[in-house]
């Protein structure tokens, strides 16, 4: 059986359209490093470590990444 390569995403940023919207994965299988992805809607991809994410978990929930985000009106 081929090693899966695409596993099922965890969350999907967007997904009010069909335009290949952002994507979060966690792959076991990776090196310990490289076990989160995430993929942009332009095909390309960044790769961290389980606790590297739950940093930026962190951070985005104490509030430090809210002057990032845009109201869309």
């Amino acid at each position: 059986m081929a090693a899966d390569v695409s596993p099922e995403p965890v969350a999907t940023f967007c997904g009010d359209c069909d335009c290949g919207c952002p994507q979060l994965f966690v792959d076991p299988h990776a090196p310990a490093d490289k076990r989160v992805r995430i993929t942009d809607d332009f095909g390309q991809h960044v790769q961290m470590s389980e606790e590297q994410f739950a940093d930026l978990v962190a951070q985005a929930r104490s509030g430090a990444l809210d002057r990032l985000t845009v109201a869309s009106r």
